[in-house]
């Protein structure tokens, strides 16, 4: 089979850090929704379970047929909106059913009209790769920052990555892992808990639709989710050089949310995070082999859903020290070419940087992360250029 003589070492690896880093960051967020609900023990796994599939085959299945590296996760800003609205509205699991559903109708309309698209073809690609570098700088500086908790650990992962750069470049992201973890296990700061060993059951939840849940967590939870995840995860195609069928892939992934909300799959979208690390030269050097990352990502996904429980209690073993460093620097050469292709053409520079600085601080209003506000600032600030100087050229 073709997939396998395509795959290395660093493909692996670089889907393995992409599981590590997008379930470790935001897995509370999500355990925080689903409570929001009063979800029970059972329906958490069965949450698990939902999410794990949904990103585990949405990710592998297309990658296998596209031959390119499709990535697709949970909405985390998405679930940050649910935790609130939850709370604050005091919806019940089977309403909160009821707008996943009605939010994914929103993402299938969106991807077969092709309006989502054809919104997204009009955005320079200098703005694109802006918003690319914005959104991963942010993970570059938290790898830094670690330092101030664990400055042995990064420290050793750092001098690992910049030896292996030099001496085995493909596999820097390999061998940074390896030295990370076994620097943490030697300080004792690596503490699986005790989980019980056993597949994740699903919990199905008939649904209630409510003009209240529509308006309070349906029509926020698809707003966050294509401006806030869908966008910049294009942002990330285009930038690192690969033409998917966008308006199909997002119409599939609002079919498999519907399939699976029920159980708990209350929205996937394309990855941005994590498609970067899957997308970037560290995963193989070969773009035309780099969609092996993907697959390993969505395989190992599909187990996390499978065993749940297993997973979840073994990758929150690593310390946030530690997926903090390997994702920062993991994503290093990605936040580079980002900025590169976006300062390139004088006339996009500004917009491009105005983009930039707007997605990297990590503002929120309305609900909306900085990655829909730097793309409107970047192209504000390009129509302003641009319309003033057809006018004075005229």
């Amino acid at each position: 089979m073709r997939f396998f003589s395509d795959l290395s070492l660093s493909a692996a690896a670089a889907g393995f850090v992409a599981v590590l880093v997008g379930f470790t960051s935001s897995v509370a967020i999500v355990f925080q929704a689903a409570q929001a609900f009063g979800a029970t023990p059972a329906q958490l796994t069965s949450w698990m379970w939902a999410l794990g599939l949904g990103m585990g085959l949405c990710s592998a299945v297309p990658s296998l047929v596209l031959r390119k590296p499709v990535m697709v996760a949970w909405s985390t800003p998405g679930a940050a909106v649910l935790a609130t609205a939850g709370l604050a509205g005091g919806f019940s699991m089977a309403e909160a059913v009821g707008a996943f559903m009605a939010s994914a109708v929103l993402i299938v309309l969106a991807g077969a009209t092709g309006w989502f698209e054809r919104v997204m073809a009009r955005i320079p690609m200098a703005l694109a790769s802006a918003l690319l570098a914005g959104v991963l700088a942010r993970f570059g500086l938290q790898a830094f920052t670690a330092a101030q908790t664990a400055l042995p650990l990064v420290l050793a992962m750092l001098a690992a990555y910049l030896l292996a750069r030099r001496l085995l470049p493909r596999y820097a992201v390999v061998v940074t892992l390896a030295v990370g973890v076994a620097v943490a296990a030697a300080q004792g700061r690596i503490a699986p808990g005790a989980v019980p060993f056993e597949l994740a059951r699903p919990v199905f939840t008939a649904p209630v639709f409510t003009f209240a849940a529509f308006v309070s967590l349906a029509l926020p939870l698809f707003v966050v989710t294509m401006a806030s995840q869908n966008l910049p995860g294009v942002a990330v195609m285009r930038a690192t050089g690969y033409t998917m069928p966008v308006s199909r892939l997002v119409t599939m992934t609002g079919l498999a949310t519907l399939v699976l909300a029920p159980f708990g799959g209350y929205a996937l979208n394309f990855s941005a995070i994590t498609a970067a690390i899957c997308m970037g030269p560290e995963a193989h050097e070969d773009p035309d082999k780099r969609y092996t990352a993907a697959v390993a990502c969505g395989v190992l996904y599909t187990v996390l859903g499978l065993f749940g429980a297993v997973i979840a209690g073994l990758l929150t073993a690593f310390p946030k020290e530690l997926v903090a460093a390997i994702a920062g620097l993991a994503l290093l050469g990605t936040i580079g070419g980002g900025l590169a292709a976006a300062v390139k053409d004088e006339s996009h520079r500004e917009a491009a940087l105005i983009t930039f600085l707007v997605t990297l601080s990590g503002v929120v209003l309305g609900g909306i992360g900085s990655a829909f506000w730097g793309v409107v600032a970047g192209s504000a600030a390009l129509f302003v250029q641009q319309y003033g100087a057809r006018k004075a050229g005229g």
